[in-house]
């Protein structure tokens, strides 16, 4: 274990990682021909900025410059395009270059200048070509007038009812085939919430007449009829045939029939499910006009119960009466019903190393509800290879063991009626039991177990609200004797009643979520989510009306045991801005605040922030940073032991701000059947004591001392994106570290040279602290780190 103390494992990590870029410096037409030329450049001149952009995409994708990085990687290891990796060379084709350069006369043409022309031309210089193509747009034409003409009277009302919110066309708005296909797409979706079933796009037709002198169109849009009929048909919805196949998609042998009611009839092969798990989240009613928005909720709602394999949109026929009804069927294929995952993270830190391991065990189906079952196991230890001064090497400083099971309904379960929400998201309900066995070594044992009752519910397709009435925890320390009397002696009190006192509480925790559906996408948007955890006001009152005992500190117990009171906030606002091309700049603030109060002086330990790991200011270990200016060697002295025995406990706050910058770009397409991502990052912010404490001595939040107390680190960081989940890796370097005072705090430009090499800043730090000073933090972990 002690390898993982040496600073040239980081050297070796980083050359590694580095590995393909290095390689990148070789050069990008090595791999072609001497006749052949490698597209390197794209340029279009004379079009209008608005335009410019979206104009390279009309260029043919095999005339696209590679990207370097993926060029490098097909080079390196596609062996001649014998394995599927990088981006092979794109070479000069003149009759792609003859195609590219109409696609963009046509779609300039298209934006309204009717008359534009494009050329083309090729420079070539040691074998790299830069495709030219020059613009020349001409007169953009306007829309002088608009007219329809539709036959039909029903869709002449529904037309007329909103063409002020569905229309893109508009008299003296520029002339755009863009926006003749949008309304002719939104006319089309209209009609087809409206019952007209075999409603067709064809039926809609723009004619316009462009040869005016004045640069100006004249617009009609013609509805036409059915052939040799004087309307369209407006059809509603009859009979539901539901069909659920095997878990292998065959519906042979005896099945599960059910009549449900006068609409659905229900027929089960796999005899898995009862029929309200599917009608439920039909939404299209018998005796409804089709709707073919209802259809795709339906379609969408049943995907989302994780229950089913494959959820095909429901397929209609008409009845062979007049009566315009139509009968729908939906087939599903299930999923498998059991499932196991295991996932974790690997962390390093100098002679400091962990791992979080841990194993989900799924039932999808639990009393053929689709209620879900899950069992989880996880194990996470940390390692302390002997840094600190008198104790053994390689050692586990401290472990947790957490076990949990979660049932969770697709359905709001309450003795009271609630208007069905499926209509954004499916709603839960979810039952939760918890147990966690923290355990570092000659200090503490902590247990604690928790219970309860949540319900979460879409409002819009944006907004999520996610309500626990019922929150029953219970936790307890058991403290090492000889830790115990030793911290006694140092007058520690306050860390003994923190970590070994046991107390319980009930509560409700409320959290509301703005934007979290888009959170694996491109698009600009800002994501939110705010939770209140309110603990002990019941049990206070409770108390109170009971005039219940009182301990030796003053604080009501119930049960025999103290209840803690207390309320807690937290905000995660994160700002999500795209820049094409899987490109990404996400700006974070997590602020939080923790307040003890009546029956309590302290939170509960689980209660308290902490800042530092991978998801959070990754260039320190979790539980290493803060509280505020909180220098532990400076308050410690020589009392390496309870320095030790304290290591990890200590640092914590009732206050939490941080914040993070990240950039996120994609390096290759495929490296090794994975796309390549990296990302540059800054971390700040720290943790803080609400009140000035003994214990933590500079520790306390002060708005006069914010930017001196606060940590900042920043780091780079390779993505390995294998669609179905991300193997991540990041190295972070502690910039800004507040347990120094004044300039001392910028340590990398400070002590730069001491890196990866240990020098007069390092000695002196192990000397009075017993442990390495390390700039640099590496986490592996799976998922994006926010």
């Amino acid at each position: 274990m002690k390898a993982y103390t040496k600073p040239v494992v980081y050297r070796l990590t980083i050359l590694s990682i580095l590995l393909v870029i290095i390689g990148s410096g070789c050069s990008i037409t090595r791999g072609i021909r001497k006749d052949q030329a490698l597209v390197r450049k794209i340029t279009i001149n004379g079009i209008d900025k608005e335009f410019a952009e979206a104009a390279v995409n009309y260029v043919d994708k095999e005339q696209q410059p590679n990207n370097k990085l993926n060029l490098q990687l097909y080079y390196m290891f596609s062996n001649k395009g014998k394995k599927d990796i990088g981006e092979a060379p794109v070479i000069l084709d003149s009759g792609l270059v003859e195609y590219s350069r109409f696609q963009i006369e046509k779609y300039i043409q298209n934006r309204g200048y009717l008359k534009a022309k494009v050329t083309d031309s090729v420079a070539i210089k040691k074998q790299k070509a830069e495709l030219i193509f020059n613009v020349q747009e001409g007169p953009m034409f306007r829309i002088r007038k608009f007219t329809d003409s539709i036959a039909d009277g029903n869709i002449r009302f529904l037309y007329n009812l909103n063409r002020n919110k569905l229309s893109h066309i508009q008299p003296g708005g520029r002339f755009d085939t863009d926006s003749l296909a949008h309304d002719r797409d939104e006319l089309y979706m209209l009609m087809k919430r409206n019952g007209f079933y075999d409603f067709y796009r064809q039926y809609i037709n723009f004619t316009y007449d462009s040869t005016f002198n004045r640069s100006v169109v004249d617009v009609k849009m013609i509805i036409d009829n059915p052939p040799g009929k004087t309307e369209h048909t407006i059809y509603n919805i009859n009979n539901t045939l539901i069909t659920i196949s095997n878990s292998y998609g065959r519906t042979t042998g005896k099945a599960d029939t059910i009549q449900v009611d006068s609409q659905f009839r229900f027929v089960d092969y796999s005899k898995r499910f009862s029929p309200r798990v599917v009608t439920d989240y039909v939404f299209q009613k018998k005796g409804q006009h089709y709707n073919v928005d209802l259809q795709t909720i339906t379609t969408a709602r049943l995907s989302e119960l994780n229950v089913f394999r494959n959820v095909p949109n429901p397929t209609y026929q008409k009845l062979s009466d007049s009566s315009n009804r139509l009968n729908s069927r939906i087939d599903i294929v299930p999923l498998k019903r059991m499932s196991d995952r295991v996932e974790g993270e690997v962390l390093f830190s100098g002679g400091r190393f962990g791992y979080n391991v841990g194993n989900t065990f799924t039932d999808r189906n639990l009393f053929k509800q689709a209620a879900i079952l899950q069992l989880k196991a996880n194990w996470s230890i940390l390692f302390d290879n002997g840094n600190d001064v008198g104790t053994d090497h390689s050692i586990i400083q401290n472990q947790e063991l957490r076990l949990g099971a979660q049932l969770t309904y697709p359905r709001l379960l309450l003795p009271f009626k609630f208007p069905l929400l499926g209509k954004f998201a499916v709603p839960h309900t979810t039952f939760s039991s918890n147990y966690s066995l923290f355990y570092q070594k000659d200090l503490v044992k902590r247990e604690s177990f928790i219970n309860s009752l949540t319900y979460d519910f879409s409002e819009t397709t944006k907004k999520t609200h996610i309500i626990t009435p019922i929150n029953i925890e219970f936790s307890r320390g058991i403290i090492d004797p000889i830790a115990r009397d030793t911290l006694l002696n140092k007058n520690r009190y306050s860390y003994v009643y923190l970590i070994g006192r046991t107390t319980f509480t009930t509560g409700s925790q409320y959290t509301f979520q703005v934007n979290a559906a888009k959170l694996n996408g491109y698009e600009d948007f800002t994501y939110f989510r705010s939770s209140l955890d309110i603990g002990g006001n019941f049990l206070n009152l409770l108390a109170n009306l009971t005039n219940a005992r009182k301990d030796s500190l003053g604080q009501r117990q119930l049960f025999g045991y103290t209840f803690s009171q207390y309320t807690k906030v937290e905000l995660d606002l994160r700002f999500y801005r795209n820049f094409g091309n899987e490109k990404q700049f996400i700006l974070r603030f997590n602020p939080g605040v923790g307040v003890p109060y009546g029956n309590s002086n302290q939170l509960i330990f689980e209660k308290n922030f902490y800042t530092g790991g991978a998801n959070d200011i990754r260039a320190w270990l979790p539980r290493t940073l803060g509280p505020g200016q909180f220098n532990r060697a400076a308050y410690y002295g020589t009392d390496v032991n309870t320095r030790n025995r304290l290591k990890y406990l200590d640092q914590f706050g009732e206050v939490k701000f941080v914040s993070n910058a990240e950039y996120r770009y994609k390096l290759a397409d495929n490296f090794f059947g994975a796309k390549l991502k990296g990302a540059f990052f800054l971390d700040a912010g720290n943790v803080w004591r609400l009140h000035k404490q003994a214990d933590n001595p500079n520790g306390e939040f002060k708005l006069n001392n914010l930017w001196q107390s606060t940590a900042m680190g920043i780091g780079t960081g390779l993505r390995f994106d294998l669609a179905f989940f991300v193997f991540r890796l990041d190295a972070a370097f502690k910039f800004k570290d507040p347990q120094f005072s004044g300039s001392d705090q910028w340590v990398l430009f400070n002590h730069a040279g001491e890196l990866f090499s240990k020098g007069t800043f390092k000695n002196n730090y192990k000397a009075i602290n017993g442990e390495d000073y390390n700039f640099m933090q590496l986490n592996f972990g799976i998922g994006m780190p926010f």
